[in-house]
């Protein structure tokens, strides 16, 4: 048991302590009845942004749901305010783009507002929570 818990404690504590942002932004994919929106328009327009700074550091939290819910949460610190304007910009407009050309009878939605900031603490305590790479693309 001792084990297990000091196991935990020192995964919680690394996990913590690589966290780059004290900021991130979070965008929800949800599902109506057939599953999830594919996250592949929002990760082709992040690797566009930042090209191969990879500067932006992003966390998947999954099993939310039945049919395959998650988030996704990006740190936006490593942005200038104006960079940070603009990829906010083109973000929404990504997200709006995507959810405009789904099918309202059956694909899930993206939910994403730029207002709401969830801070580093917020995110060491949540569950199911992992490092976003490339080849995780969907």
């Amino acid at each position: 048991m001792k084990k297990l818990f000091l196991t935990i404690a020192v995964f919680s504590c690394a996990f913590f302590f690589a966290q780059k942002s004290e900021n991130y932004i979070e965008i929800s994919y949800n599902s109506i009845c057939c599953g999830t929106p594919s996250s592949a328009p929002v990760m082709n327009y992040i690797n566009r942004f930042q090209g191969k700074k990879n500067i932006l550091e992003i966390y998947r939290q999954s099993r939310l749901g039945r049919e395959g819910e998650y988030k996704l949460f990006i740190g936006i610190d490593a942005l200038s305010k104006s960079k940070k304007a603009k990829f906010i910009k083109g973000l929404e407009a990504t997200i709006n783009s995507q959810n405009k050309s789904r099918n309202e009878n059956s694909d899930g939605i993206v939910d994403f507002n730029s207002r709401t900031i969830i801070k580093k603490e917020k995110l060491s305590t949540l569950n199911n929570l992992t490092i976003y790479k490339k080849e995780n693309l969907k």
